[in-house]
């Protein structure tokens, strides 16, 4: 799987994460028989903790000054293996930043930013801790913490930046025999290297785990009760924590929805479309625009255009003043990027017009804003991690190159421009080194308190019809939509939007059934 999703940036995406792309979460993992004794779901939730992890939820967290002021960061600790909690234990990073008044203190508010892969803690301590609602963070004690095999809690580890450099610009649109088998090679070749360099941690990074590791962290933290924002897969591990723990989930808003329900095929397809929906919107202002790279008269001629350049970018790529050219994998990638939020519009403009006159640094850049590579050929662990829980938490959307050939037209239908892509990046789980322990479900968290699903109507990564789906799959759900552009929608300059966030998050008072806002 080139797994393609964006944390955030704040250059791009100033609030929100992102989700995979192809290979994404396909309705993530089940709760398994031992739930309901290990902290469990159902009736369950509300008993004890099981003898032997009681030790963890017991613990007391150790807080230190994490470098980066109003912050404190502490070391949770938690069984690798849920369902023998005697054994070894994982490190889990959390960080926090305390209520500041006025007002009486609510408890713990829990980030996540999504991926999977992306930090909790980073956008936390960037984004989150200083940039949510004042009003909400003069009440709540702000907390994230990053799940296992994320960033600094016991990160899955898999290829060197060099190797990195090597994957991402292998060509995913193969257009032939040879093509398809250095495709295949390069998927095998990163499920190896995770393999080798994290072999224990493996097994044990679903999402399922990591609601459970919430449920730890609220009871350490004292509060009775999670209270939770998640965007894009953050939705699906809050969605998760609800399934598992109903009658300990409070105040939850789930934004940017992921479904459940669907195979991982549905939500690459899924996505493809909802990328292309984004495309749309972009090309029809574009095309409004004397500058745009991609003519001034139809989105449907900026779509071919946009296609052609690719197909010329696989046959010559194009330097960009380092040893790495651009070509079709890392262009696509930078477009792509730019579609999670339209503030990064007029960059798009600016890179796709150098792309085209042979200059292809700045396309690069936002494709490295992606994969969260650094100006010293470093990366984070994001890919890593995202193709660890996506690949444990359900089944491969395809089983080999020629399952992923007799779906490319359904996904060229879905996106004329990116179908091809989205469609092969999709095979990377078939290679996958540890079984998925996941099967897609509805998600009903049957017995939890209204639960606040948002969903943004041009959402590219995690499209609206998914945020519809988990509304009426929870017993509790409240859908409140966001007519616009862009991933997620908290925070993102709708007042409708925050002020009833806020009011859910302050006063439990969730909107009115189907609320629209612009």
């Amino acid at each position: 799987m080139d797994p393609r999703r964006v944390l955030r940036s704040s250059a791009l995406v100033l609030a929100a994460a992102g989700v995979l792309l192809s290979g994404c979460t396909g309705g993530g993992s089940s709760p398994s028989a031992s739930a309901s004794t290990t902290g469990g779901s159902g009736s369950g939730a509300t008993s004890a903790p099981a003898a032997e992890l009681k030790p963890y939820y017991a613990q007391k967290l150790s807080w230190r000054d994490c470098g980066v002021p109003g912050f404190q960061c502490a070391t949770l600790k938690a069984p690798l293996d849920y369902d023998k909690p005697g054994g070894d234990s994982v490190r889990l990073a959390v960080a926090r930043k305390k209520a500041t008044g006025p007002g009486k203190r609510l408890g713990s508010l829990h980030v996540n930013p999504g991926g999977p892969g992306g930090s909790a803690v980073g956008y936390l301590q960037a984004y989150a801790g200083i940039g949510y609602p004042a009003p909400v963070r003069a009440r709540y004690d702000m907390v994230a913490m990053d799940p296992r095999g994320v960033a600094r809690s016991e990160p899955v580890e898999c290829l060197t930046g060099k190797e990195m450099d090597t994957y991402t610009q292998v060509d995913q649109t193969p257009d032939d025999a040879a093509e398809t088998a250095r495709l295949a090679t390069a998927f095998k070749n990163f499920a190896a290297g995770c393999e080798k360099r994290s072999k224990k941690v493996l097994p044990h990074v679903s999402t399922v785990d990591a609601a459970r590791d919430m449920d730890v962290l609220r009871a350490v933290l004292g509060d009775e009760k999670l209270t939770y924002v998640g965007a894009s897969y953050g939705t699906f591990l809050g969605a998760t924590y609800a399934e598992l723990f109903p009658s300990r989930t409070g105040r939850l808003v789930l934004d940017g929805a992921l479904d459940p329900s669907l195979p991982a095929r549905a939500l690459n397809r899924d996505q493809t479309e909802g990328f292309e929906t984004a495309f749309r919107s972009f090309a029809a202002d574009c095309v409004k625009r004397k500058d745009c790279p991609l003519g001034t008269t139809s989105t449907t001629d900026a779509s071919n255009r946009l296609k052609a350049f690719f197909a010329e970018l696989d046959a010559r790529p194009v330097p960009t003043g380092e040893s790495r050219r651009l070509g079709e994998s890392l262009a696509t990638t930078g477009v792509l990027t730019a579609m999670y939020d339209e503030s990064a519009w007029p960059q798009l403009r600016t890179a796709l017009t150098s792309a085209m006159n042979g200059d292809g640094a700045a396309l690069l850049a936002l494709a490295d804003t992606y994969y969260e590579r650094d100006g010293d050929g470093s990366y984070a662990n994001l890919m890593m991690a995202n193709a660890a829980v996506n690949c444990l938490d359900a089944p491969p959307a395809f089983t080999d190159p020629k399952a992923v050939e007799s779906a490319l037209p359904e996904f060229e239908k879905a996106s004329p421009a990116f179908g091809r892509n989205f469609a092969w990046a999709a095979l990377n789980c078939a290679y996958w080194p540890t079984p998925a322990t996941g099967t897609p479900h509805r998600i009903t968290a049957q017995g939890a308190p209204p639960i606040l699903v948002v969903g943004t109507t041009r959402d590219p990564a995690t499209p609206y019809k998914w945020s519809r789906s988990l509304a009426t799959q929870l017993s509790s759900g409240r859908l409140l939509t966001y007519d616009g552009d862009g991933h997620t929608a908290y925070g993102r300059g709708s007042d409708c939007v925050d002020t009833a966030i806020n009011t859910y998050l302050l006063e439990g008072t969730a909107p009115a059934l189907a609320k629209r806002c612009r």
